[in-house]
């Protein structure tokens, strides 16, 4: 069980806050932008400033951005609880997600999650995504299950090479 904890809803900074340590590289998060804040006691909080590249029709954060901010979230602070110094702990895979939409996520997003409940093999979470006017956007919530490793079905993971290597 996790102690009782609340997130700040005070109004999001329009500074970007300054990046902590990233237990592990997730290729599509860095892509995207995404940068952790904190990530610590079953709670995470990650920024994604806005680019052009993210948004949709209406010029707002398209919503599988808004959605793989709180997944990422909600996995950090899954993860958070079983880190220890260079020990970074199981992952976490995503066994379940539901999101609602309050408004269109404008300007830098703020996304806050914590751990509601834990059992050995899985991690209850909530996440909230803000707006740069500190305004709800989205809330969700997940369930994570934990793993020690993700192999690929061939036995390697594929990753694609760099500055068009081969």
């Amino acid at each position: 069980m996790v102690a009782e904890s609340t997130m700040s809803t005070a109004p999001v900074s329009s500074q970007t806050p300054p990046k902590a340590h990233v237990p592990t590289q997730v290729p599509f998060a860095d892509f995207i932008g995404l940068q952790l804040v904190h990530m610590q006691g079953g709670q995470a909080e990650l920024v994604l400033p806005m680019k052009a590249e993210l948004l949709n029709t209406w010029q707002v954060a398209h919503g599988g951005v808004t959605m793989t901010l709180l997944d990422v979230t909600m996995a950090h602070a899954a993860r958070s609880l079983n880190m220890k110094g260079q020990d970074k702990g199981p992952g976490v895979v995503t066994v379940e997600m539901k999101t609602t939409f309050m408004r269109p996520g404008e300007g830098t997003l703020v996304c806050r999650a914590r751990v509601l409940h834990r059992s050995s093999t899985m991690a209850y979470t909530e996440g909230s995504v803000y707006g740069s006017n500190g305004l709800l956007c989205a809330h969700a919530t997940g369930t994570f299950k934990y793993l020690r490793a993700l192999p690929a079905s061939s036995g390697q993971r594929v990753l694609p090479q760099k500055d068009g290597q081969e």
